[in-house]
């Protein structure tokens, strides 16, 4: 069940999506919190500014398994705008954090990008997170807030449009 403090923590992956946009990356962006409701890390897209693998998600699992211990990674909760993809839900797995909470679907994702007309452009197939790793907890998508999600990844596609 999504509470208000998980939409709290949602609305901010919401902004860190936006401001990945604003710096001409894919719209997407992660926050993970401690069992005792502390953000820890958040962080967003950053495929065009940095290097193709620097996903948020896959970012903070990185930064837990560095800096948190196994305890602590399994009560973190991460909360991102997107469901993450195979190489996210991995990381995600092997680093032994706890539950995922996302706003937009992989498969919403895909339903988005065919209204648009737009071939998906992932060079590995999309699965959901339970499909790579069937043991985390996952819950979502967040209806309303799905609807900001899907208007930020529609920003990015007119953008890259509009410099063909």
């Amino acid at each position: 069940m999504i509470t208000d403090t998980d939409k709290i923590h949602l609305q901010r992956c919401v902004e860190l999506a936006a401001e990945a946009v604003e710096a001409g990356d894919s719209s997407f962006g992660s926050v993970l919190v401690s069992g005792s409701g502390e953000v820890l890390r958040e962080d967003r897209n950053r495929v065009n500014s940095v290097e193709p693998t620097y996903h948020p998600e896959l970012a903070v699992a990185q930064w837990a398994a560095k800096n948190m211990t196994q305890a602590q990674r399994s009560e973190g909760v991460v909360y991102t705008s997107g469901e993450h993809c195979a190489m996210c839900s991995a990381a995600h797995a092997w680093a032994g954090l706890g539950r995922i909470v996302y706003i937009s679907s992989s498969q919403q994702l895909q339903q988005w990008q065919q209204e648009q007309g737009i071939q998906a452009n992932s060079p590995i197939n999309s699965l959901s997170i339970n499909e790579v790793a069937p043991n985390i907890k996952a819950e979502g998508p967040v209806a309303g807030l799905d609807e900001q999600v899907k208007a930020l990844h529609q920003r990015v596609w007119q953008q890259r449009t509009s410099k063909v």
